[in-house]
């Protein structure tokens, strides 16, 4: 008896074993033991204490570098050297607390972008992710080193393309991976507003087409560059669900702020466990793009038309039109992640409303790890009873049968 869809069939559950538990994340010769990296999260709110919890957990974890300096004494003085030692010093101190994979987040935008790099590269990072810009001349920050690997974040499979070919022809470098930010992101986007909404731009849709750019190059280069999603995403099954896409990892900050190893203040994790549907709104940032955040009083203010006073010696941020900007976003989010939310506000995530409980990483880990799991098997039951459904109406049995 042979039936035509059997063997498809058969070919279609040994592709879903594959997939019963969280495969490991390798960027170049670094593995993490889950698919997970935590998002980088500034001012303050992803140092040393979360980025070392959330790499023991098999994650790997990710150090922002904007406003690293806010424990150093001379912090307003001597923004720029500050921001450098604090890099440093929270490198070292993650360093010390475990033997994972750690990464740096730095903005492309950032003034000290460089200088940063540089720092990062030196203590022996990882990796660096880059985003919020294109990082143009970063491989030549690298000099011999071969330990630290590059990882821009880009919003379109076109930057993927252009930022491959740029390092290509100028520095004879591969991109090691891409994180390819969706829409539902938090903090800072890589879209304008008019575009958040659009179905082209949805994750899903995203991933698939920053493989397809950057597989050329990986051909080329005779290694792979994975492909690592982030945005929206917040259990164990959309892990599962965005793996399916193509997707090597993903990339999760919202689910990591209400942890007790966040570096934020208590006020600022809490802000997040009462937030409610609707309250993660999209805000015009005085860097010149849009951001999502925890809607409060300030941004009522400010939406209203008031303006905060501030001056600005360090213009932290290139693109920041800091002469017409009614507030200090840098203030603002300092202010937040001490728990003066009167005086700034959270960036967040577009599920920030789905978080109800603060929890050690560890807890939060293995949570997405069984939910992975869970969806894992039901995608194995459906195939199988797609099969039985199949098998059970086919002529073919039938005839077998008479």
């Amino acid at each position: 008896m042979d039936i035509p869809f059997g063997r498809a069939a058969v070919a279609e559950i040994e592709e879903i074993l594959k997939w019963h538990r969280p495969p490991p994340l390798r960027i170049g010769q670094h593995t993490a033991r889950l698919p997970i990296v935590q998002g980088g999260m500034a001012v303050g709110i992803s140092l040393s204490g979360l980025a070392s919890a959330v790499a023991n957990a098999g994650g790997i974890g990710v150090i922002a570098a904007p406003g690293v300096g806010l424990f150093e004494p001379d912090f307003f003085q001597n923004f720029f050297q500050a921001n450098i030692r604090g890099l440093r010093r929270e490198i070292q101190k993650a360093r010390s607390k475990t033997r994972g994979i750690l990464g740096v987040n730095i903005m492309v935008a950032l003034t000290d972008f460089a200088d940063l790099a540089r720092a990062a590269i030196e203590e022996g990072i990882d990796i660096i992710f880059a985003g919020a810009g294109l990082p143009l001349k970063l491989p030549e920050l690298l000099g011999e080193n071969r330990h630290t690997k590059l990882v821009p974040i880009v919003s379109s499979a076109r930057a993927a393309r252009i930022l491959c070919k740029k390092w290509q022809d100028d520095f004879n470098y591969t991109p090691d991976a891409f994180v390819v930010e969706g829409p539902m992101a938090g903090g800072h986007l890589g879209f304008k507003a008019e575009e958040l909404d659009s179905s082209e731009n949805r994750l899903e849709n995203l991933v698939p087409e920053v493989i397809a750019a950057v597989q050329p190059f990986a051909q080329a280069a005779g290694r792979p560059i994975p492909v690592i999603a982030g945005g929206g995403i917040f259990t164990g099954e959309d892990i599962y669900n965005m793996l399916q896409t193509g997707a090597a990892g993903v990339q999760m900050a919202t689910r990591f702020v209400a942890t007790d190893e966040c570096d934020a203040s208590p006020a600022f994790k809490q802000a997040y466990i009462e937030s409610k549907e609707g309250d993660a709104v999209i805000i015009k940032s005085p860097v010149g793009m849009p951001g999502r955040a925890l809607r409060n009083e300030f941004i009522d203010s400010v939406n209203a038309g008031a303006k905060k006073p501030f001056k600005c010696p360090q213009h932290c941020v290139k693109t920041c039109n800091y002469l017409e900007s009614p507030y200090c976003i840098f203030v603002a989010l300092l202010n937040a992640q001490r728990g003066h939310l009167s005086g700034g506000f959270a960036f967040c995530g577009a599920n920030v409303h789905r978080v109800n409980e603060i929890v050690p990483v560890k807890k939060l880990v293995d949570t997405l790890v069984k939910e992975y799991k869970t969806r894992a098997v039901q995608a194995l039951i459906d195939a199988m009873t797609r099969y039985m459904n199949g098998l059970m109406a086919s002529p073919a049995l039938g005839r077998g049968l008479a």
